[in-house]
């Protein structure tokens, strides 16, 4: 039935339909989305039910909530209020956006990524989440930072997500290679983590089918899928990813973001408009600066930059 269902759809406009694995010696498989689901929650939800509240910590980009309502379908006129955050960002969290690293597709993009990670990590004493966009960017920067550091250092895949979350909790200064995954729905309030590193603008991939026909569509009525879709899509996540670090009003620590592109691009300032207002730094003195003020922040270790 699923297949019949996958397969039927290839003839509906309103759908986009894929196979994956074919002759690559793994497990085939077929699948079916809608490419906008708008209309969808239209008729099945929005119609039927008198009354609807959205809430999340994530449902704005650049301030106002037209990215969540154009991909949910909501046309009528909402109430909409965008509550301040009871966290002291300016006080409790610094931005590290660097500008002198390389593209993030460059090939000398990694060696200059890990030489970052490592005075950050050493700044901070450890306590570090390194989230990575790829598996492959995971596995070359846990390999080239991992082998240097003097602390526990974990990579996802090694062993079962609660496992490792425990295992970094309980050390203090750990420091965890991880992907998607641990971007979203991860609480590690506490010293324990200190400092979030990100090392690229969490772009859906083009390639993806399903966002390949809604960029599509998104060009074919004149409008702009990079920056309609993309770049908002983009900057909900990088929100999410950020959101790993300040976890109650006693937090305090570093998030890093190494794709230049934050602050040398003119969309960037979509992603930095999204994200809560911490203190954004220009340099790792600037970010050692932050963390000495921070007094219960442990084990600070000066920059060599």
């Amino acid at each position: 039935d699923q297949l019949r269902e996958a397969l039927g759809s290839l003839e509906s406009p309103g759908q986009v339909s894929w196979a994956l694995g074919l002759g690559s010696g793994r497990s085939p498989s077929v699948g079916s989305s809608p490419i906008d689901v708008g209309p969808i929650l239209r008729e099945r939800l929005h119609e039927r039910v008198p009354c609807l509240v959205f809430t999340s910590a994530t449902l704005t980009t650049g301030g106002d909530f037209k990215f969540l309502r154009q991909r949910l379908g909501i046309e009528a006129e909402v109430s909409e209020e965008l509550v301040e955050s009871p966290f002291r960002y300016e006080s409790q969290a610094a931005l590290y956006a660097p500008t002198h690293l390389p593209d993030p597709r460059s090939s000398d993009f990694p060696d200059e990524a890990a030489q970052e990670i490592l005075e950050l990590i050493r700044m901070t004493g450890g306590g570090a989440f390194v989230l990575c966009t790829s598996l492959r960017m995971m596995r070359i920067l846990a390999k080239r930072v991992g082998d240097e550091l003097e602390y526990e250092w974990f990579v996802q895949g090694d062993a079962p997500k609660q496992t490792l979350l425990d295992r970094f909790r309980e050390q203090g200064n750990a420091v965890l290679f991880a992907t998607a995954s641990f971007w979203e729905g991860v609480d590690v309030p506490g010293s324990s983590l200190r400092l979030v590193v990100i090392d690229k603008l969490p772009f859906e991939v083009p390639s993806d089918p399903v966002v390949a026909a809604r960029c599509e569509r998104l060009d074919e009525a004149g409008e702009s899928s990079f920056m309609r879709y993309l770049v908002p899509a983009a900057a909900l996540s990088l929100k999410q990813g950020f959101g790993r670090l300040i976890r109650t009003t006693r937090d305090h620590g570093v998030v890093a973001i190494l794709d230049s592109r934050i602050r040398r691009k003119g969309y960037g300032k979509v992603f930095m408009r999204s994200l809560p207002p911490a203190r954004v730094c220009d340099s790792l003195d600037e970010v050692r600066d932050f963390l000495i003020s921070s007094a219960t922040t442990p084990n600070i270790r000066s920059s060599s930059a």
